[in-house]
């Protein structure tokens, strides 16, 4: 049995003759962030993508705290304890903060889908919406409807949906996009916060939310993966530094100036 909470073998994914993901290789330990990072079109959200079951894999293997779940559908990983965030925010507009949150809670305590209950006289699913409300900051608007929450404030509502179900294993694509320098630095700490004792994994092209949140780097590029290491490693890494700023010389060069 694996002892690590996501490995891949192998992974490669072809779409018609393009291979996209090319044979990677990545084990993620219990409680580690990783930040996945590479330059556009490098095939970071194709790989979030496979994780998670949206598309399946042309080969490979992907073992989800040491259980195979290439073959399965994104709603059996999500109930083996993988949740995921998407790059569009995607939540229940015309609900409040906290219906989305318990819509949520729900299934993970064991209500799954009856219509014979009344929602507010389930007493451990608002109490445990209560209590994601105020991890994620968000107990001063809990009665606004989602549609009328601030981008960063809808953005922090989606990782709280991704959390209500207790996953160990987290996937945040791109959380902090379009959000203001000070937005950012809020929402790194608060990231850090909620994502206590699991696992993490996020794809992010803001290298200060890179470096400030994660643990190991993996980068990848043309569909695989060419370092994973600590940020330290990474930054010194000369095939890292050839992928982004086309020969290690430049680098240095430029660090001259």
């Amino acid at each position: 049995m694996s002892t690590n909470a996501l490995e891949l073998k192998d992974l490669r994914k072809n779409f018609g003759k393009t291979e996209i993901i090319r044979g990677v290789n990545l084990a993620v330990a219990p409680g580690e962030r990783v930040a996945v990072i590479g330059p556009n079109g490098a095939g970071k959200s194709t790989l979030f993508n496979l994780i998670s079951g949206r598309f399946g894999p042309t080969s490979g293997e992907i073992l989800l705290n040491g259980q195979a779940i290439e073959h399965k559908t994104p709603y059996e990983i999500n109930r083996m304890g993988l949740s995921r965030s998407f790059q569009i925010t995607n939540i229940f507009p015309k609900l409040s903060v906290f219906e989305n949150l318990r819509c949520a809670v729900l299934w993970s305590l064991g209500y799954k889908y009856s219509f014979l209950k009344f929602l507010s006289g389930l007493k451990d699913a608002n109490e445990r919406t209560d209590q994601l409300l105020n991890m994620i900051r968000l107990d001063k608007k809990r009665d606004v409807l989602a549609v009328n929450l601030t981008y960063a404030e809808q953005r922090a509502l989606e990782i709280g949906v991704t959390i209500a179900g207790g996953s160990d294993v987290i996937l945040l694509d791109e959380p902090t996009a379009g959000m203001s320098k000070s937005e950012t630095s809020r929402f790194i700490q608060l990231i850090k916060e909620v994502t206590v004792g699991k696992t993490l994994l996020t794809v992010e092209h803001d290298m200060g939310v890179v470096f400030g949140l994660a643990d190991k780097i993996a980068v990848v590029v043309y569909g695989e993966v060419i370092a994973f290491d600590t940020p330290q490693a990474v930054r010194a890494n000369a095939k890292v530094q050839e992928a982004y700023l086309g020969s290690p010389v430049a680098d240095s060069q430029a660090g001259a100036h």
